[in-house]
């Protein structure tokens, strides 16, 4: 299996590029190893180094086995930049999405700009390994244990802040390292908020409850959601529950190597628009996770060219908001298969 900085390598000739500028932690993390806060990368076709300061050359060491370590006193992007001054290099890529206008400044003060290309790494990390595969579905494994584990707790009188705390340290407990992000729980006419963050407000009777949330294991990331309402729901909650959970299987269908990525949200979404929702279904219907909770691809409409590949994993997480009512998403992670997809968070989407 091709070594993530060998990816790197070869697609540097493929772009007919002489080095790259890795700056973004997460790319760092992918391309090296190194998980520390702060690092900076400089590969070419033969040089591989690490950049970094007093606190992490140890971790460096352990972690970048396949990089040459450089300790710098100072920032470590200006001393990757000193580096470069002095390489022969005349193109050499920069993380454009990734850098401050102030760090560029930087740069160029030290490498003339004509030398600097604009890139974007991201898309390289969009098709998952083997071994990414199973962390991320060790992670989805565990945030799904821990929603289970939560349920009984899911009464009238639970606050929301309750609810999300408790449902942090369960997954801690089945060895999450941490939420793959903030945890998004939201009640009553809260839940029409696509990220409404938990609060102090406690729980009814009739409630809806969003609860979106992920666990991350060995660096990687989960992300499901699940509404559920506390008690018996009524006939308008059912239906707006159906039709989201229509379109989200109709979305899971369309998941296929070679289909277009806006494809696929247009399938989702003409359920919904059917149904007389359309416009209260206005995010994409689904994003690329990995090492970052939103990654390449993703499924929108303005997902252009962009195809899925075997390997790739997306979610799928169609929701209709009703400001002042309540809202549904249900969010389902996935892997492309050769054939279709397999779905790595298997709790029910039957309306609990």
């Amino acid at each position: 299996m091709m070594a993530s900085w060998e990816k790197l390598a070869s697609w540097l000739r493929q772009q007919e590029l002489e080095a790259v500028l890795v700056a973004g932690r997460t790319n760092v993390r992918y391309f090296s190893g190194f998980a520390g806060s702060a690092g900076v990368l400089a590969v070419s076709g033969d040089v591989r180094k690490i950049f970094v300061d007093f606190r992490y050359v140890e971790q460096a060491e352990q972690t970048a086995s396949e990089f040459e370590v450089v300790r710098c006193q100072g920032n470590p992007l200006d001393a990757a930049a000193e580096f470069l001054q002095r390489q022969a290099w005349r193109s050499i890529g920069f993380e454009e999405e990734i850098l401050t206008v102030a760090e560029f400044s930087r740069l160029q003060s030290t490498v003339p700009s004509d030398r600097w290309r604009p890139v974007r790494l991201e898309p390289l990390r969009a098709v998952k390994t083997a071994a990414e595969i199973e962390s991320i579905a060790m992670a989805a494994v565990i945030a799904n244990t821990a929603l289970i584990k939560l349920l009984p707790m899911i009464r009238p009188g639970a606050t929301e802040i309750e609810l999300a705390s408790a449902l942090e340290y369960e997954m801690r407990k089945l060895g999450s390292e941490k939420p793959s992000f903030e945890t998004i729980l939201a009640s009553g006419p809260r839940s029409a908020l696509p990220h409404g963050s938990a609060t102090g407000k406690k729980l009814d009777a009739g409630d809806f409850v969003v609860i979106d949330f992920g666990a991350t294991f060995a660096g990687y990331r989960s992300d499901m959601t699940r509404t559920v309402c506390v008690g018996t729901a009524s006939a308008r909650q059912q239906e707006v529950y159906g039709t989201v959970l229509k379109a989200q299987l109709a979305g899971l269908a369309s998941v296929r190597p070679g289909v277009l990525c806006r494809d696929v949200d247009k399938a989702a979404r003409a359920v919904i628009e059917a149904a007389g929702y359309g416009e209260h279904f206005g995010h994409g219907l689904g994003h690329g996770v990995g090492l970052d909770i939103h990654e390449s691809p993703r499924l929108s409409p303005m997902s252009g060219e962009s195809r899925l590949e075997p390997g790739m994993m997306v979610t799928v997480e169609p929701g209709i908001y009703l400001p002042g009512w309540g809202g549904v998403r249900i969010e389902d992670l996935v892997v492309v298969t050769e054939t279709g997809c397999r779905i790595l968070s298997p709790m029910t989407k039957d309306l609990l």
